[in-house]
């Protein structure tokens, strides 16, 4: 069992723009997060449809705070291009699993692993920093509103 955090949201209206901070966001179930790039079908790997494994990224800070320990390459929330970064959850435990941000019921579907792409749009190394602890992609099972602060904890549908 575990019982993480919600430190920060981040979403961007198309393929390649920067990552914004908001303070809360709706999670709209099968689409994604409202004003994201994934749900408006403006993701850089789209081709005119919404799968489950792009609606929702994921990354720990622990995650971010490896890469930077290990390649002495600090690596931003919004560097690493995912929408929500928590703390004390193990994302990489939660693939086929469903649990909670708050009141929204997310679904793990799987790693989020890094890759050219990233790199390319953000800075070298951030790959191989990022490699085997990238994240999650989830679909949103339930939707409802993701504030930062919000408790993460694991949780079955109801």
């Amino acid at each position: 069992m575990f019982q993480g955090r919600l430190l920060a949201i981040g979403v961007a209206a198309a393929a390649g723009e920067p990552l914004e901070t908001v303070p809360q966001i709706e999670a709209v179930a099968g689409q994604g997060l409202a004003g994201d790039r994934y749900a408006s079908c403006r993701g850089a790997f789209q081709k005119g449809e919404i799968l489950p494994s792009q609606q929702v990224t994921l990354i720990e800070r622990e995650a971010l705070d490896a890469a930077a320990s290990d390649y002495q390459l600090p690596v931003t929330h919004l560097e690493s291009r995912r929408n929500l970064l928590v703390e004390h959850v193990p994302l990489n435990h939660l693939v086929g699993r469903t649990f909670r941000v708050g009141p929204v019921l997310l679904r793990g579907i799987k790693l989020c692993e890094p890759c050219g792409y990233l790199e390319k749009i953000t800075r070298a190394g951030i790959e191989k920093a990022l490699r085997h602890r990238g994240g999650l992609r989830a679909e949103v099972v339930r939707g409802g509103t993701l504030r930062v602060g919000d408790e993460v904890t694991l949780g079955e549908e109801s």
